[in-house]
């Protein structure tokens, strides 16, 4: 049985993974520039740091998740933080970038162990009615992350250099580490004795990468299509094997015969794919349109990560003590709201609108995640929870890659790949309040989605 002092522990060491993974990608956007003139290194190159990290964490979140129920959560999630903080360790000795952009791949691998076993383990640890609280306070750790990584980023890049952002990892993750081999004396590995889906993991993983790549190029021509193709016939081909194997990697009975599950995993994927492009245009508006420069136009649209992280705790606590259902749909509206604002700005529209849209925003997924996380996690059987925290996390990234998968779609037809000048400010505001409208739309699909459940749902 797990105490209270093991509860706190657990928290703790969530809450500090939650805080690491998120402030290095956001850190390591605002280190690129220096690291590239060290190395002189490309766009294309730079570009790769960024996106090897998502793919290698694409391709293993599943698996890993699969692997926690079979192995024991608490030992895939220490092993994750080991390779995770090493791997940030050697990449601050790295003397090319070909180096960084191979060790990254592996520094996603070990950053999938942990984020695909963290929910799993809070769920696992507390009882219900403490459910949405510590899930409240790990969502807010992630917003947290988001919000330090470019300010101290910035602030050691410039004092220290880029290797200091990953000087850093290696400390932070092995304090967390000795408070999981001390502290933490339960396991839980409901799946063990089961076989790993390796024919399903065989299929599943080269079609991740040929869509992750795929997505990435397809301003490149028609093989970057061709790829895509192939990626959902992989897909296709990964979901009929899947119900012909007594141990597979992903359950698909609970798609099809757990309506809440289901529909709570559509709309996480529906809400990050509306909301996670919206930072990306809103960073160009306010550079491009408004005339900001890189640190003022940051430190305004840090309005939104901190007020996740101001309201998720309570929101967490919220759906303790009403149901998550209309908590995670009441999110999903503020969000709508939010966007529909947004698809309004013009170039002479008042900051006021930005600072608002940036608070509903904020609210809005405070509102969402941690309900949306509990009613998830709380639908399955303690054997499927790894696997339940994998595909949540696989649809936070697929709902990333949609999101700019529609960007760089409308910027093709409708910038024609012109750079974004006071001649095309134009048609980059036409560009973007389209995409803000199709993403308000996405926010409407998951509101349906999420009302979908309702009837269904107590708490």
């Amino acid at each position: 049985m797990t105490t209270s002092s093991s509860r706190s522990a657990i928290l703790f060491s969530v809450c500090m993974a939650h805080f690491l993974m998120p402030f290095m990608m956001s850190a390591v956007g605002v280190a690129l520039p220096t690291m590239g003139r060290e190395f002189s290194a490309t766009a294309i190159q730079l570009g790769l740091v960024e996106t090897t990290y998502i793919l290698s964490a694409s391709i293993f979140l599943l698996a890993m998740g699969r692997f926690g129920d079979i192995h024991g959560r608490r030992k895939v999630f220490q092993i994750g933080l080991l390779i995770f903080s090493f791997i940030g360790g050697l990449i601050s000795q790295s003397w090319s970038i070909e180096i960084v952009i191979a060790l990254r791949f592996l520094q996603g691998m070990g950053g999938a162990m942990v984020m695909a076993t963290t929910m799993a383990i809070l769920v696992s640890a507390f009882p219900p009615n403490q459910r949405g609280k510590a899930l409240g306070l790990a969502i807010a750790s992630v917003y947290a992350g988001i919000s330090c990584g470019p300010l101290i980023g910035g602030f050691l890049v410039e004092t220290l250099g880029w290797r200091a952002v990953f000087y850093m990892v290696l400390p932070l993750g092995l304090i967390t580490y000795l408070i999981t081999r001390i502290k933490i004396k339960e396991e839980w590995a409901e799946a063990q004795g089961e076989r790993f889906d390796w024919k399903g993991f065989a299929l599943y993983a080269p079609s991740i990468l040929m869509l992750v790549y795929g997505v990435s190029n397809l301003s490149q021509g028609g093989w970057a299509w061709g790829m895509l193709i192939l990626a959902n016939l992989g897909l296709f081909l990964f979901l009929v094997a899947e119900t012909q194997t007594p141990f597979p990697l992903l359950d698909i009975k609970l798609l099809r015969n757990n309506r809440v599950f289901a529909l709570s995993n559509l709309a996480a994927l529906f809400n990050y794919a509306a909301t996670f492009g919206v930072t990306f245009f809103l960073s160009l508006y306010l550079q491009y349109v408004k005339g900001m420069g890189p640190q003022q136009a940051g430190s305004i649209l840090i309005i939104q990560p901190i007020v996740q992280t101001i309201f998720s705790p309570f929101c967490g606590r919220l759906s303790d003590r009403i149901p998550a259902s209309w908590v995670a749909t009441s999110g999903m509206g503020f969000c709508a709201i939010g966007l529909a604002v947004a698809s309004t700005l013009a170039a002479e529209s008042s900051m006021t609108v930005v600072f608002l849209l940036l608070g509903f925003l904020g609210l809005g997924f405070a509102l969402f995640s941690s309900p949306n996380v509990s009613m998830i996690m709380g639908s399955v059987k303690p054997r499927e929870l790894g696997v339940a925290s994998g595909l949540n996390a696989s649809m936070r990234t697929l709902g990333m890659l949609s999101s700019m998968t529609i960007i760089t779609l409308l910027f093709s037809y409708m910038m024609h790949g012109q750079p974004i000048t006071l001649e095309t400010q134009p048609a980059f505001l036409a560009s973007m309040r389209t995409a803000l409208l199709i993403f308000c739309s996405l926010c409407v699909l998951g509101i349906g989605c999420s009302l979908g459940r309702v009837k269904k749902t107590s708490r």
